[in-house]
């Protein structure tokens, strides 16, 4: 094996001196013997120096090794200084982790050096979402041979530094759209079994080829046995709202696997509301650290029912109720933060929706055939979502596309003239790379699950 250049050079030395000392102590000529005792000092001390360093640089390595397992053990998942990190709310030394360094350093060490004075100088400090650790030591180790040329110790030192970057603190405000649209069939197959149960009409129900399981219609507490909604029911048909509750409760599953440390999710789910007498954001579930609860809240959401139909003009999706709901609720919890620590929580809205709004909104429409008689069904209005991303919310668009109904009177004259932008408002409304389509023939629970690994995998901003 071949040497490093110091240690050949030490080893050289020592071979020197033996080769001059035995041809000194070899010659009996009187000048060679006073020379041989004029030369022994120094020629012991060089055969020393060779001991002596080879002896520090092995004590070196020995504390080398102990300061690298300080400088990572300090800044680990686990450490004192983690958990410190974790409430912080600002930037600053983590004073409990110079401590915890300094216990793993000698720790680590044992033999002679176990002994030595060894100064221990140690920093770990919190900057955004970053703890970083340093960790050096100074040393002097005592020498034998070299005491001749009065060298009584070799000073050695080393530096050691790690640095973990803490996974984000977030908090998911989910908005899950039940209104009436999300009673469409959640599968082309459902849809066209949809339309030929209602090919004729169905028990008295006046439209055909119904492809939108609609409404609960509810007359005195009673289901309307001729509701669509209750067709789709009794024939087995899965709508988006059920496809979208189950998907909601597998994410739940799948934020338990994926988070990296306690507490790091915490998600609240709500809907445009129950019944459209009360069309206002419902709380599902409140902001929860228990996932599999909220999941289980979330499993039981249904389509939101109506008194009748045409029940104040079907004007119950307003995106832009919804969305100031959803701000207040996230103000409520505090203020939008990097997500470096428990305290410092990242907030982002998960919105699933189709994306066309139909409310009462008789000035600011942006449909190009404006407000009828206060009605507005129009792509939805940004303006809300830019409020929430200026504040620092994050905005996650899971676009269920709103399905072209070609032979849909209704479709025809109020959806049809804007249906090029139905999915590039909804991108609008997404913060930048947080925005997914989702096609009925594709699967809603594994298009939700890729936008949340999406936003929980994106850099975070630390400075």
């Amino acid at each position: 094996m071949r040497l490093p250049f110091f240690q050949t050079c030490v080893l050289d030395i020592g071979t020197i001196v033996m080769l001059i000392s035995h041809r000194f102590l070899s010659d009996r000529s009187g000048n060679f013997g006073m020379l041989t005792a004029i030369l022994m000092v120094p020629l012991i001390g060089a055969g020393g120096l060779a001991i002596d360093f080879t002896h520090a640089l092995s004590i070196r390595r020995q504390l080398q090794g102990a300061a690298d397992a300080a400088a990572v053990g300090a800044v680990a998942q686990e450490s004192p200084a983690m958990k410190k990190a974790q409430t912080m709310t600002g930037d600053g030394v983590v004073t409990v982790g110079k401590t915890d360094a300094q216990e793993l350093f000698r720790a680590q060490i044992a033999g002679e050096a176990v002994n030595f004075p060894i100064d221990i100088q140690v920093d770990v400090t919190k900057t955004g979402g970053v703890l970083t650790s340093a960790v050096s030591f100074n040393a002097r180790v005592p020498t034998s041979l070299m005491q001749i040329l009065g060298q009584t110790s070799v000073p050695i030192s080393g530096t050691a530094t790690a640095r973990y970057e803490t996974p984000a603190y977030m908090d998911f405000f989910m908005l899950l759209d039940n209104t009436p649209s999300m009673g469409v069939a959640a599968t082309q197959t459902g849809i066209d079994k949809m339309k030929s149960v209602t090919a004729s009409g169905h028990d008295g129900g006046q439209d055909k080829n119904c492809a939108f399981a609609c409404h609960i219609v509810s007359t005195a507490g009673v289901e309307d046995k001729k509701s669509y909604y209750n067709v789709a029911r009794n024939n087995g048909i899965t709508i988006r709202i059920d496809v979208v509750a189950q998907a909601v409760k597998a994410l739940m599953a799948r934020a338990i696997d994926t988070q990296t440390m306690a507490n790091q999710f915490r998600v609240a789910a709500y809907t445009f509301g129950k019944t459209a007498q009360d069309a206002k954001l419902f709380k599902v579930s409140a902001i929860n650290y228990d996932l599999n609860a909220v999941g289980t809240a979330t499993s039981s959401i249904q389509l939101m029912s109506i008194p009748y139909q045409n029940y104040n003009g079907d004007q119950q999706t307003s995106f832009d109720d919804a969305l100031k709901g959803i701000d207040a609720e996230i103000t409520a919890t505090g203020t939008a933060g990097t997500g470096s620590s428990n305290a410092d929580r990242q907030k982002i809205v998960f919105f699933v929706a189709d994306g066309v709004g139909d409310s009462y909104k008789p000035t600011g429409c942006t449909s190009p055939k404006g407000a009828s008689g206060g009605r507005c069904i129009e792509p939805i209005d940004t303006k809300t979502c830019t409020t929430l991303k200026n504040k620092g919310i994050k905005v996650a668009v899971l676009y269920t596309s709103y399905l072209p109904l070609p032979e849909n009177d209704f479709y025809n004259s109020w959806v049809k003239p804007f249906e090029g932008k139905i999915s590039s408002k909804m991108q609008e409304c997404a913060t930048p790379g947080l925005f997914f389509a989702v096609s009925p023939t594709d699967g809603i629970e594994e298009a939700m699950q890729a936008l949340f690994m999406k936003i929980v995998s994106m850099p975070r901003i630390t400075s």
